[in-house]
């Protein structure tokens, strides 16, 4: 299975254009983006998507916060998660992934190489998320 359609969730609005610009027309995958972790509860709908981008620091429901409210869901519990954030202590990042996340990317990343950076996360996870789905 290849990585096609991503959700995106991020309360900074460059930041959701840039990841527009770097999935979209770098990467040549479907995107689905949200301001915040409230639009994108009420918004998913229709066919899961392959992987979550969310932020974690975000005003009103963290990353972590919204990805526990997405998993009550049947339909997206198994559906992976990487994590963007600013905060790079190896602590943080290690308890993120921890708790589940694929990957965590820092903020300032490259919008050019985005894209293909999360499809290596995603085939180098293959067969993780295989034995998920």
């Amino acid at each position: 299975m290849e990585l096609e359609t991503i959700v995106h969730v991020d309360d900074d609005e460059d930041i959701r254009t840039i990841v527009q610009i770097a999935i979209e027309t770098v990467g040549q995958m479907k995107l689905v983006q949200f301001a915040d972790g409230p639009s994108a509860l009420a918004g998913l709908d229709g066919p899961a998507p392959d992987l979550f981008l969310l932020d974690v620091m975000m005003p009103g429901m963290t990353g972590q916060e919204l990805r526990t409210e997405i998993a009550k869901n049947p339909r997206f519990a198994n559906v992976p998660t990487v994590f963007v954030t600013a905060k790079a202590e190896d602590s943080f990042t290690d308890r993120l992934r921890a708790s589940g996340a694929l990957a965590v990317i820092t903020k300032p990343f490259d919008p050019m190489t985005l894209a293909d950076t999360l499809k290596t996360i995603w085939s180098e996870n293959r067969d993780r998320l295989d034995k998920a789905g």
